[in-house]
């Protein structure tokens, strides 16, 4: 833990904090426009917004219910999901493929289907040898605009629900997707995929390139439209990279410039949106509460991960390697130590699944923090839109526990929270979570389970835990040493990886718009000396610790016999498994 990690430490920090408030404000101008004004950018897309109005058949003013939204969310999803399916199966047919790629096989189809289109970008396949361009640009690039769309069209209607008083519409799919796209997603991408071209992140339509390496032998490096993919993948917390070494790619992530901006654009708007929820409910100590608690976390978990990895691994030393240098095994040399450990932090602490390391190389501790950062919900700033309505329900759920303490009727904002809120909330967290132990149990006792580790003992049930952690939380990134996709073609892990993410993604999101739909409906009730106060320390911690027992108690006897066994076997002890 040297002095220039925590002087980056420092600047990532500042960075965050000082682009939380004004992306916070356009994005309330983006999905509020009426009260907020608007933004800088109507003016020259204003046109566009009204023709794709035109084009959908709908009045932007026109409200939905709860019922209404969800119904289109769920149509918009499958129908992507369906669309991206046909093109991947249709692979060898399609233009854009100057590799002649053959067609993506049925089972693999599936999961790479769910997983863009539930923001997971699991990725059981290496996708410069595997994608055409047409299926990266399309079937894939397509769903990092639309889900993350959707997660952060999703957050406004849960925000608008606790703001609103007695409102019987909570806003419009449709509009909201549009002004998602055209005044957040597009304009931004632009101008980061054109930073990271600067930087000498390759985007092109060229052939692979075959060359000879200085030992003789043939090689060939890939090409493609990169830097405009990374963008979107980042800045939306997809994850999915054009290349199987993902952001530990030179063509992906250049220079520790674009490695510093990449980490905090994963960040960049889930932060900004605990600044809306504060500008929206006129609570502006609550947004900043709820930030704090997510920036709480997150440090945390990185100076577990970072000091794991710099203590090093004992085994190496063993073997002549200096520990006293850390655990550099599976680390990029560019990145070193500090950005390999805040980098898998921040793509775990959000739903982004990016990696500039191989998880799997960290220490039993080291990668411990990644996988409870999935097990908490990815609730730590999170993806977009998923980060902050994944948090709202711990919010209810935390003032349900504070209002049973205190003996009274807990309240949320002038929000009564009654049966049905806490139900949703419970709802939220229980599903993935079952999916996550359920799914983990059936591979472990299995023949197809096993077969697909490349270790035994509790580093191999670890790597199977994280591949269902991920997809469940749809994260998308792995324990690398597990194979999804086995040379026999076997679909167990294809099929039930698809599954989990669907279960993640829509068993959290029906709950959270029924959430948000039911308080919608309240009254809002004038704040009292009895009313639990949601701003402050008190609050940010009570919080933090709801949501840390909540994870320790789903979690921990499974952990147990994972990571923290592997961690006293790794130093020698004479535990067995």
């Amino acid at each position: 833990m040297n002095a220039s990690g925590w002087i980056e430490l420092v600047l990532f920090c500042a960075a965050l904090l000082a682009i939380t408030k004004p992306l916070g404000i356009y994005l309330t101008r983006v999905l509020d426009p009426e009260p907020e004004g608007g933004t800088f950018l109507d003016p020259i897309l204003g046109p566009i917004e009204r023709l794709f109005y035109k084009l959908l058949r709908t009045n932007p003013r026109r409200g939905q219910t709860w019922k209404q939204y969800t119904v289109a969310v769920l149509l918009f999803s499958v129908v992507g999901m369906l669309l991206t399916y046909g093109i991947l199966r249709l692979q060898d047919k399609l233009p854009l493929n100057p590799q002649k790629f053959a067609a993506v096989p049925e089972a693999l189809s599936f999961n790479a289907a769910a997983s863009f289109a539930t923001n997971t970008n699991w990725q059981s396949y290496a996708g410069e040898s595997t994608m055409s361009y047409l299926s990266q640009m399309v079937a894939l690039t397509l769903h990092n605009f639309t889900s993350a769309a959707v997660g952060i069209a999703i957050a406004a209607v849960i925000v608008r629900g606790v703001a609103r008083n007695q409102a019987k519409g909570l806003g419009n799919f449709w509009a909201d997707v549009v002004r998602v796209h055209l005044y957040v997603l597009l304009p931004m991408c632009v101008l980061y995929a054109t930073f990271l071209v600067s930087q000498g992140v390759i985007d092109n339509f060229r052939p692979y390139t075959a060359v000879t390496g200085i030992d003789g032998q043939a090689q060939t490096i890939a090409q493609g439209p990169v830097a405009s993919q990374a963008a979107i993948k980042m800045l939306g917390t997809n994850g999915g990279g054009f290349f199987n070494a993902n952001a530990a790619q030179p063509f992906e992530n250049s220079t520790p410039l674009s490695n510093f901006v990449q980490t905090l654009s994963i960040f960049a708007i889930p932060a900004g949106l605990t600044y809306y929820l504060g500008r929206m409910t006129k609570r502006q100590a609550h947004g900043w509460a709820v930030f704090a608690a997510m920036a709480t976390l997150f440090l945390v978990g990185l100076l577990v991960c970072w000091g794991a990895e710099s203590s090093g691994n004992p085994r190496l030393a063993a073997l002549g390697v200096d520990a006293a240098a850390g655990n550099y095994e599976g680390k990029e040399v560019r990145f070193g130590i500090f950005n390999s450990a805040l980098f898998a932090t921040v793509t775990t602490d959000a739903s982004c699944g990016a990696v500039n390391a191989m998880h799997d190389s960290f220490t039993p501790l080291g990668g411990l923090v990644p996988l409870f950062n999935l097990h908490l919900g990815e609730v730590i700033f999170g993806g977009v839109g998923a980060g902050l309505y994944g948090m709202l329900i711990f919010v209810v759920l935390t003032i349900f526990i504070a209002g049973l303490m205190v003996g009274r009727t807990p309240e949320y904002l002038g929000k009564k929270i009654e049966a049905f809120d806490v139900k949703c909330a419970v709802l939220g967290i229980l599903a993935p979570s079952l999916c996550i132990l359920a799914f983990s149990a059936w591979a472990v006792v299995s023949d197809w389970g096993q077969a697909g580790l490349n270790n035994a003992g509790p580093h191999g049930l670890s790597e199977i835990l994280y591949a269902y952690s991920s997809a469940a939380a749809n994260n998308g990134s792995a324990f690398a040493g597990l194979t999804a996709s086995p040379a026999n073609g076997d679909p167990h892990y294809n099929i039930t990886l698809a599954v989990a993410m669907l279960v993640g993604r829509f068993f959290i999101i029906i709950p959270v718009l029924a959430l948000a739909g039911n308080l919608g409906a309240k009254k809002l009730l004038p704040q009292s000396t009895g009313s639990f106060p949601v701003t402050g320390a008190t609050f940010t911690l009570i919080l933090i610790a709801v949501i840390v027992i909540v994870g320790a108690l789903t979690f921990l006897p499974v952990l147990a016999l994972g990571p923290i066994v592997e961690h006293f076997l790794m130093h020698g002890s004479n535990v067995t498994f």
